[in-house]
């Protein structure tokens, strides 16, 4: 196995519901330890958010890589997430509502699921309710309503925006019974049919974040158990990544085409670097039904069933790894330039040898956007 399973504790600094007791923290990890004592004991939630970047700042001072800060980052904002659910469930119980009717299950989707988010996520969210029967839907429905709408907007003053796009579990759309999610993914992955795929697109990377995972658990077997049927959506979803190119022009050179971007140096590495390649594993994870959900790991369950080779797996590993890097990086600097967070980044600023490496990363997954286009067509020799 090219890739051995080596749980991290770091991984275990946000994973209880209380905040970590970093006052007994040795002198190795000073400068995180530093980082937690300007929050205190009990901190705010909304104050623990605008602190990420002094937490990134930390982390980089013990010298952790920005995939492994992503995670992070990303049990922070769990953790944000669990304590937004347990204090609208208090609210609800306190105003006389009573306990949840039934069994439930709260999703974070896209890069939050895929623990890849970096500071300036926004909410994707949905919800997971066991079945009951349809005489009680009303008061049912209108019970967990309130609990979403209650979470997302305690959410939304800690720092996390509400999705413009409404991917939220306060609308119907991304709220459903769980046999209403197996016939929802069904219905989408029976059809040819752009806006269905673009929509599965953010639905199918979920991870339970609070409530009954294996709810969570059994939808996702039943997604990958409709696959070998749904070839065209596969196919569908593969023909979309021509909308999703890397940031290189027909010469291979360097070269943002966002009409938004702030000056002419700018590139959004996000939209033409991170989307195409987090796509492009998606679409071959689906394929070979693999249940990975971050990039990291279908990369590594691809190399294993031999979809990729090992040589080619790293490279894209390690592709991914420099362009959360340069994003954090980014992200740091508009912050300390007084700007919120975004996915620019400024070719201008890069010296020679990050550019020959993003140039070489970005075809590299090119590449795999036209392999999996292929294997989504049934060309599995390219």
């Amino acid at each position: 196995m090219p890739y051995p399973v080596r749980p991290s504790s770091w991984r275990q600094l946000f994973v209880g519901d209380d905040w970590p007791d970093w006052r007994s923290w040795p002198e190795l990890l000073a400068p995180l330890r530093d980082a937690f004592a300007e929050l205190g004991e009990r901190p705010e939630p909304a104050r623990s958010k605008d602190w990420q970047p002094r937490l990134v700042q930390a982390l980089l001072q013990l010298d952790l890589p920005a995939w492994r800060i992503g995670q992070l980052l990303s049990d922070h904002n769990d953790w944000l997430y669990r304590h937004a659910i347990r204090a609208a469930l208090e609210e609800m119980t306190e105003q006389g509502w009573g306990a949840p009717p039934c069994a439930f299950c709260v999703l974070s989707l896209g890069s939050g699921a895929r623990h890849e988010s970096l500071l300036g996520p926004d909410q994707d969210n949905a919800l997971i309710i066991d079945d009951y029967a349809d005489a009680q839907h009303s008061a049912i429905d209108t019970w967990f309503q309130s609990l979403a709408e209650r979470f997302t907007e305690r959410l939304n003053g800690y720092g996390i925006p509400l999705c413009n796009g409404h991917v939220m579990a306060r609308w119907p759309s991304w709220r459903k019974r769980r046999s209403e999610w197996l016939e929802q993914m069904r219905l989408w992955t029976g059809r040819r049919a752009v806006k269905l795929v673009q929509l599965s697109n953010i639905l199918l990377d979920f991870m339970p974040v609070y409530g009954e995972a294996a709810l969570a658990r059994t939808l996702r077997e039943q997604v990958l158990d409709l696959m070998p049927r749904a070839g065209l959506f596969l196919h569908e979803m593969a023909e979309l990544q021509d909308e999703a190119p890397v940031a290189l022009d027909r010469f291979d050179r360097l070269r943002g085409n966002d009409k938004d971007a702030p000056h002419a140096r700018a590139l959004n590495l996000k939209r033409q670097g991170m989307l195409p390649l987090q796509g492009a594993v998606r679409l071959l994870a689906l394929l070979h039904r693999l249940p990975a959900v971050d990039t990291r790991s279908r990369l590594q369950s691809l190399a294993e069933r031999e979809v990729l080779d090992h040589e080619r797996a790293r490279t894209l590993t390690a592709a991914l790894n420099r362009l959360q890097a340069l994003l954090l990086q980014a992200q740091l600097d508009s912050v300390a330039a007084g700007r919120g967070p975004d996915n620019w980044i400024d070719l201008g600023r890069l010296d020679g040898a990050t550019r020959a490496a993003l140039r070489h990363d970005l075809m590299a997954i090119r590449d795999l956007q036209r392999r999996a286009r292929a294997q989504a067509a049934g060309g599995d020799s390219y």
